[in-house]
C-alpha cells in the first residue's frame, strides 16, 4: 500500500476525497507557526476549502515547526509532499476522509531560522498566523505581563543571534519588512486565550520594543492583530487511527488528523494587507470577536476543566465515556447552566440552551475517541485562562463556585499523580514539578495547592470558594470522585446541579 504522496493522488479510493485544485500553483501567502492537529483540523482546512472552491491560489499556507518535537512533522510532511488526510467522526459512525492540499511548505525553524524569517519577511506573505499553545505568549496569568526573563526570549533579545522563538522569528521579519518598505503582514493569534489578538499585540510588541523601542513602537501602531475564535475538537493522532485509515480507505499516512463533524472559526476583520475570502467558505467574519470567545472558552475549554480531572480519578480513559456517566453529565450541565453561562454577554446569533447541549452531545460522540488525559494536560495554563475567570466573575456577582471549586479540587487531586485505584498519572504540565510538591502537602494543608498565587492569585484568601474547595478536596481524599460529585449534586444541599435532567 504506497504512502500518501502527490503522485499516489489519482489512485486513491473515490470514498477519499483530494485537492480539486492545481497545488504547483499556490503561493504560501500565509506562515503558520505551531503546525499542530489543530491547525490541521480546522484553519488548514477553511484554506483547502477556499483553493477547492477555485480561490485565490496567492492564499496557500507555509507551516513552520520551532520545537524540538517537530521534526517529526517537518520528516513525515516531507515524504508525503505536505498532505495529509483528514478523518472526520460522526457520532454514528460514519467517517468522512480527505486529502487536504492548502499546506505547499514546511519549515523547521531549529534547521534554519534565516529560511522561516526570509518566508515570513517575502512580499508574498501576508498573514502570520500562530497556534503557539495557551502559555506560548509568555504573559502572566494575573498580571497579563510579557516576562522578558524568560531563557528563550532572552537568547532572541541578544544582538546578532539566529532566533530561536516566535517572538524572535517574527520581529526579524518585521524589521527586514520595514527595512523594505513592504509594509507588515497581520499576526492572527487562533490559540484559546481570552482577546487572543490583544494578548499577541502585548507580548510581540514588548519584546519588538525590548530589542529596539522604534521598532516596538512601529509594530504597535501599524500590524494588526485581529481577535479570533477558533472550535473544532481534535483528538491526538495515535496508531490505532493510522491503522484505521489504511484497512478502511487504503491510505499509508504517517501524520493523519482526526477531528469531529462541528468546526467553527470567528474571526475579526483587520487586516493589513488583505485577506482570503474566507466568509465564502463559511468563517465568521465581525467587528468584535468577544462575546463568541468567552463564550467558547467558558463553556466549551471551561468544560474540559471540569470533566476531565474528576473523571480521570473515576477512572475514565475517554471524554465520550464520562459524559455518557449520568453523574458526570449531570455535573457538567450543571457547571454550563449555572455558573458558565451566568457571567457571559448576550452572543448575537447564539442560543445558548441550544450550545450548551450540542456541548454535551460533541463530547459524547464515541467515534472522536478524545482522551481525558489530552484534556488534563498543561493544566496551569488552561486552569488560569478558562475557568478561573468564571470562578472571579461570579465571585464578584455573588453568584455559584460550587462546581467550579469542585473541578479546582479535582485538579488538585490529579495533580498529586495516582488515581483512586492507586494507577501513576501522568501529569504533563510546564510546571509539573512545582504542582506534584503542593499537592503533596495538602492532606495536611488543604490550602497548599492554592497558595501559588501565581496561578490562582487571591483565591485562597476568599472562603467563598476555598469553603467547597476545602469540601470537594476532603471527600475526593476520603470517598472518591463519585462519591464527591453524589454529595456535591444531592437536593437540598445547596445542590447547583438540582433540576438538572441526565440526559
Amino acid at each position: 500500500m504506497p504512502r500518501l504522496t502527490a503522485a499516489a493522488l489519482p489512485s486513491l479510493s473515490a470514498a477519499v476525497a483530494r485537492p480539486g485544485y492545481d497545488r504547483a500553483a499556490v503561493v504560501p501567502g500565509i506562515v503558520h507557526v505551531g503546525v499542530g492537529g489543530f491547525h490541521r483540523s480546522h484553519q488548514a482546512v477553511y484554506y483547502d476549502d477556499l483553493l477547492g472552491a477555485g480561490g485565490d491560489p496567492a492564499w496557500g499556507v507555509c507551516g513552520v515547526g520551532l520545537l524540538p518535537g517537530d521534526a517529526s512533522m517537518r520528516d513525515v510532511l516531507a515524504e508525503q509532499d505536505n498532505l495529509y488526510t483528514l478523518l472526520v467522526t460522526h457520532p454514528d459512525g460514519f467517517v468522512d476522509a480527505r486529502v487536504v492540499g492548502s499546506l505547499v511548505e514546511y519549515l523547521f525553524a531549529p534547521d534554519d531560522p534565516d529560511a522561516v524569517v526570509e518566508r515570513m519577511a517575502a512580499a508574498t506573505t501576508r498573514i502570520v498566523s500562530l497556534t503557539i499553545t495557551e502559555g506560548g505568549y509568555n504573559v502572566s496569568a494575573v498580571t497579563g505581563a510579557f516576562d522578558p526573563a524568560h531563557p528563550g526570549v532572552q537568547h532572541d533579545l541578544q544582538p546578532g543571534v539566529p532566533p530561536r522563538t516566535a517572538f524572535g522569528l517574527v520581529t526579524e521579519a518585521l524589521r527586514r519588512r520595514r527595512e523594505l518598505g513592504l509594509g507588515p503582514f497581520t499576526v492572527v493569534s487562533c490559540d484559546n486565550v481570552p482577546g487572543n489578538g490583544d494578548v499577541a499585540r502585548t507580548s510581540f510588541t514588548a519584546f519588538a520594543a525590548l530589542r529596539d523601542p522604534d521598532l516596538g513602537a512601529w509594530v504597535g501602531e501599524h500590524v494588526p492583530f485581529p481577535n479570533s475564535m477558533v472550535d473544532r475538537i481534535t483528538p491526538g493522532t495515535t496508531d490505532v487511527h493510522r491503522t484505521a485509515l489504511r484497512h478502511r480507505f487504503g491510505v499509508t499516512d504517517g501524520w493523519p488528523v482526526v477531528c469531529e463533524p462541528f468546526t467553527q472559526w470567528v474571526l475579526e476583520d483587520r487586516f493589513a494587507a488583505g485577506r482570503p475570502a474566507l466568509e465564502d467558505v463559511g468563517v465568521q467574519l465581525v467587528d468584535d470577536v468577544a462575546p463568541y470567545e468567552l463564550m467558547k472558552l467558558r463553556l466549551l475549554n471551561a468544560s474540559h476543566q471540569v470533566l476531565g480531572y474528576l473523571g480521570v480519578l473515576a477512572g475514565y480513559t475517554y471524554v465520550h465515556d464520562a459524559c455518557q456517566d449520568p453523574l458526570f453529565r449531570r455535573f457538567l450541565l450543571g457547571y454550563l447552566e449555572r455558573e458558565g453561562a451566568p457571567t457571559l454577554p448576550p452572543v448575537p446569533g447564539i442560543d445558548l440552551a441550544r450550545y450548551e447541549a450540542d456541548l454535551v452531545g460533541r463530547f459524547a460522540n464515541p467515534n472522536v475517541r478524545d482522551t481525558l488525559a489530552r484534556l488534563c494536560a498543561e493544566s496551569s495554563d488552561r486552569i488560569p485562562t478558562f475557568l478561573l475567570p468564571v470562578v472571579r466573575d461570579n465571585l464578584a456577582a455573588g453568584g455559584e463556585v460550587r462546581l467550579s471549586a469542585a473541578a479546582v479540587a479535582g485538579w488538585a487531586r490529579y495533580a498529586e499523580g495516582v488515581d483512586e485505584d492507586g494507577t501513576p498519572i501522568e501529569v504533563v504540565d510546564s510546571r509539573a514539578a512545582a504542582l506534584r510538591v503542593r499537592a503533596a502537602g495538602q492532606r495536611a494543608d488543604p490550602l497548599a495547592f492554592l497558595r501559588d498565587r501565581e496561578l490562582f492569585g487571591d483565591l485562597v484568601d476568599d472562603p467563598r470558594f476555598t469553603g467547597p474547595y476545602t469540601e470537594a478536596l476532603q471527600a475526593l481524599h476520603t470517598s472518591g470522585a463519585r462519591v464527591m460529585l453524589e454529595q456535591l449534586l444531592r437536593p437540598g444541599t445547596s445542590d447547583p446541579g438540582h433540576g438538572v435532567p441526565d440526559a
